[in-house]
């Protein structure tokens, strides 16, 4: 795996995997920490024999957000807030949509702290797969007087409802792998031991899809959240009516009479 200061990117089978790997300061959004990212997921982005991604941390914390140490350092001219949208929106923000974009489909594999923009970062994934030892925690406004960040609102609330999400904010209690897994927030919740196995078979299971396939799922329930029944149905039929004159379909149908799985083309 080629290793830069903190991150690590190698592609072997199809599969991408991305590293946080600053353990020594439990993975901490620094500024050098988002740029290496960024560029890591420009590579996924470019390189088309990537089918799936599947990102993980090193240490005994996935990631526990901002890296705090390098707030209140602005430049001369500038405010504290001012430099912090700044560079969320130069990085942090550019991150999250990355992830959730992603032409391949995406597993996370989190273990210990799982904090701050850190959840954000996590939920952007297609797949959550956490160690039974992982939290989720936003103590953003009980410990800071802040809201959550990196797309916390938006994912908790959708996964969760603005009930159980608005009162994980408002609180700041941590909320554990296995309540997460029965609340719908992640897919699934494992020993520590079996993470990275457990994730690894999912991104091998995601990697035989056809291209484009995340793309159509994301969209098809991008727009469940919004649509009606009539609507939603309209949508199913037109999308249908696309994917069937493709040649996956045809690869579909053939393998399944064949009695063999499907061999779907890359990007």
């Amino acid at each position: 795996m080629a290793e830069g200061n903190l991150i690590q990117y190698a592609v072997e089978d199809g599969i991408a995997r991305v590293v946080l790997a600053d353990a020594a300061r439990m993975n901490a959004l620094s500024i050098d920490l988002q740029r290496e990212l960024l560029a890591a997921l420009d590579k996924v982005r470019a390189d088309v024999s990537v089918r799936a991604v599947l990102m993980s941390a090193t240490g005994k914390a996935f990631c526990v957000g901002a890296d705090l140490a390098s707030l209140g350092k602005a430049a001369p001219g500038e405010t504290v807030g001012g430099q912090t949208e700044r560079m969320m929106r130069a990085l942090t923000n550019p991150i999250v949509q990355q992830i959730h974009d992603l032409p391949v489909p995406v597993v996370c594999a989190v273990q210990g702290p799982v904090a701050g923009a850190g959840v954000g970062l996590a939920l952007a994934a297609d797949v959550v797969v956490a160690a039974r030892s992982a939290y989720f925690y936003l103590p953003f406004m009980p410990k800071l007087g802040l809201v959550p960040d990196a797309g916390s609102t938006w994912f908790t609330t959708r996964l969760l409802g603005k009930a159980r999400a608005t009162a994980l904010a408002l609180l700041g209690d941590r909320l554990g792998a296995e309540q997460a897994e029965s609340w719908g927030l992640i897919a699934s919740c494992v020993a520590d031991d079996q993470l990275d196995d457990k994730a690894l078979d999912m991104a091998r299971r995601l990697a035989a899809l056809p291209a484009l396939g995340v793309q159509e799922i994301r969209r098809a329930f991008d727009a469940a959240q919004n649509n009606g029944l009539a609507a939603q149905l309209d949508h199913e039929a037109r999308r249908q009516h696309e994917l069937i004159d493709r040649d996956t379909f045809q690869e579909g149908v053939k393998a399944f009479f064949e009695k063999r799985p499907p061999r779907f083309p890359s990007r």
